[in-house]
């Protein structure tokens, strides 16, 4: 499957073809898959490779010298090769996803670069994986944490975190797209300015990754974090983008096998960068799936998915805006990958529940985001997170849908 680049010719009929929980019914109606910020749905070329992994050479990586650890140690090595290049990065140290990521961050550099009094800066629109562990470490360190606000629309200003820097500020940690609101901040500027002031960065890619182009080295972090499941791929995988200087200086997080150069009983020596990282048996299968995700996104390519997943948001939006009693929370000028809504009188939950009966999948809940809902104003939310394997038809589905459920249960 081929598409030319940085326009709207994607053709999701034959996308929808190489993702086969797509084909489904729930409850008798064709099912309308709008819970993408939560998990992706895997092509066919993802449990492929899983499957041939396990069926052909399921053996562990980096210490046989049998042929099928080879194969396996090949395959998981050239599969950090083509992530890595897809973020634009040299090199990744894999983890279980972009909260294990933000953890190893927060214990292996924080431990050590954070003292009593030094503040962590983040944004009202973080995921709870870009909160609780900066609060956790505050408790041991004495760090102090800081929240840049966003203003009525969810919108997030290079101005406002600005002027949240003081000279105590060490690090930076923000998403580059929220996934409760779909606001895309100015993450980019916001690294350049903190990299002018000596200031280190960590971003929160999770929401990015599946929806745009990314590239690290021009993104100017520090520290870049992105999951699997989110991008087409395995749960349990995902990654930390550093540069090589940066992990070098970083003491490991977790101790065990393969992170190791060598052991005694009285002390150990740490192996290279990325191992130093990854400690024990590594989600192999994993690893080797999500390197399949990427090849496949990389031949629909990411122009191509942005421009479709632009024009499928407007579209719903438009949709949303046309219904009686629908609220859409947050109005972010540049949005991606979600959209937040209520309907007056009825639980999110319980839109979420009916809208189901209609085979249209969807997120109900806090989302892992509380602050952010609390600061618009509310404890919870529907969401709709269209992907580029979404049709206009769904849309119209989705819609009518909506209709009904306030007509017959509102």
């Amino acid at each position: 499957m081929t598409h030319s680049p940085a326009n709207d010719s994607l053709n999701p009929t034959a996308v929808r073809l190489d993702i086969p929980a797509l084909s489904r019914s729930v409850h008798g109606k064709p099912l309308v898959y709008l819970d993408n910020a939560a998990t992706t749905p895997r092509p066919k070329a993802v449990i492929e490779a899983m499957n041939r992994y396990e069926m052909e050479y399921p053996a562990n990586v980096h210490r046989g010298v049998h042929t099928l650890s080879g194969e396996a140690t090949h395959a998981y090595e050239d599969a950090r090769r083509r992530i890595a290049s897809f973020l634009g990065a040299d090199s990744l140290v894999f983890t279980r996803g972009a909260t294990e990521a933000i953890n190893l961050v927060a214990n292996a550099w924080g431990t050590c670069h954070l003292k009593e009094g030094d503040e962590v800066l983040i944004s009202a629109l973080e995921h709870h994986a870009n909160i609780v562990p900066w609060q956790m470490l505050s408790a041991t360190c004495g760090c102090v944490l800081k929240v840049a606000d966003v203003d009525d629309a969810g919108e997030l200003h290079v101005e406002t975190v600005l002027d949240a820097i003081s000279e105590k500020t060490r690090l930076i940690a923000m998403t580059g797209v929220s996934n409760a609101l779909g606001t895309v901040t100015p993450i980019a500027n916001i690294c350049e300015a903190a990299k002018a002031r000596g200031i280190t960065t960590l971003v929160d890619g999770a929401q990015m990754v599946p929806h745009m182009s990314v590239d690290f080295a021009a993104l100017g972090c520090d520290f870049f974090t992105f999951s699997g499941h989110k991008m087409y791929g395995p749960t349990g995988i995902g990654g930390l983008l550093a540069g090589k200087d940066t992990l070098d200086n970083m003491p490991p997080w977790q101790g065990g096998g393969d992170m190791i150069e060598t052991v005694s009983f009285e002390g150990s020596t740490w192996n290279t960068v990325p191992w130093k990282f990854e400690a024990g048996t590594p989600n192999i299968g994993g690893a080797i799936g999500l390197g399949a995700a990427v090849d496949w996104l990389s031949n629909i390519g990411m122009e191509n998915i942005a421009a479709r997943e632009k024009n499928l948001l407007d579209n719903m939006v438009n949709r949303l805006d046309g219904i009686e009693r629908v609220e859409i929370v947050g109005r972010p000028a540049n949005r991606s990958g979600a959209i937040s809504f209520l309907i007056e009188g009825m639980h999110p939950a319980d839109v979420g529940a009916m809208l189901d009966r209609h085979g249209v999948a969807i997120r109900a809940g806090h989302h892992c985001a509380q602050p952010i809902l609390h600061r618009m104003g509310h404890q919870s939310t529907a969401r709709l997170a269209p992907a580029f394997f979404n049709t206009e038809d769904e849309m119209e589905t989705t819609e009518a849908a909506i209709r009904r459920v306030i007509d017959v249960f509102g």
